[in-house]
């Protein structure tokens, strides 16, 4: 393992330990795929891509829900009754409270760095706070 790797998994060990886990083989199996993720991924897409490390499907279940409960992790649904899991904003400055793309030809998901909503002045009560951002249409690949 070269110093960079090393360096990474004391990184991804330190966030974990800091949300108040323990940094297990299959929590840091998780985080790591996340970190290096494009956008939010699925249980099933997170559990694909580390399960050459041995865990098991439940085992990937619990260390989604523990990191998403200590804050370690954000979850969300985008329409289409499916939980999916990214990096919270609180532990990687780059992946601050951002908005997704849905392509709803081919479904893909990307993360957006910054869009401006601008809105009509609403009744006072109506909304108290925005949470997610969600734009849908056909990414570049799928607008031909």
């Amino acid at each position: 393992m070269s110093n960079s790797e090393e360096e990474q998994l004391d990184q991804t060990r330190t966030l974990i330990r800091k949300a108040g886990l323990r940094a297990t083989t299959g929590r840091i199996a998780v985080l790591t795929e996340l970190v290096g993720a494009q956008g939010p991924l699925t249980h099933a897409e997170v559990f694909q891509r580390v399960a050459r490390h041995g865990a098991d499907s439940s085992t990937i279940f619990r260390a989604l829900n523990d990191m998403t409960n200590s804050g370690l992790l954000r979850r969300m649904e985008l329409g289409d009754h499916v939980w999916r899991y990214e990096i919270s904003g609180n532990h990687q400055s780059e992946n601050s409270p951002h908005s997704h793309f849905l392509c709803l030809e081919c479904g893909d998901i990307l993360c957006i760095d910054t869009v401006e909503v601008k809105t009509q002045p609403l009744k006072k009560g109506k909304i108290h706070e925005v949470t997610e951002v969600l734009l849908k249409g056909k990414c570049g690949e799928c607008r031909e």
